[in-house]
């Protein structure tokens, strides 16, 4: 008693079928394609470059920016009338 009974023969033989099957579905045929396409960003750049595009509408351009006036001794700030003093002179000499 050494061999193996009609039952487990089948068994055996539908394992190995199902494991090639398992094996020739893992190979890649030529046409399939091994990693996702890469989306090309031409496209996006294309649009939003585009002078009416979606982003340029809700944005403000920041290159316009308001500078404030510089403050000088002797100045006078308009909301509190206060005069800005003299800078002190400092006793240090000026080496470099």
């Amino acid at each position: 008693m050494s061999g193996f009974t009609p039952d487990e023969k089948l068994r055996l033989e539908q394992l190995r079928a199902l494991r090639r099957q398992w094996l020739k579905d893992q190979e890649l045929s030529p046409r399939e394609p091994v990693l996702p396409r890469q989306k090309t960003l031409s496209g996006f750049w294309e649009n939003f470059l585009q002078t009416d595009s979606i982003w340029r509408r809700f944005t403000r351009p920041y290159g316009i920016v308001e500078k404030k006036p510089k403050i000088f001794p002797g100045d006078k700030i308009l909301e509190t009338g206060e005069v800005i003093p003299p800078m002190k002179v400092c006793d240090i000499h000026d080496y470099h």
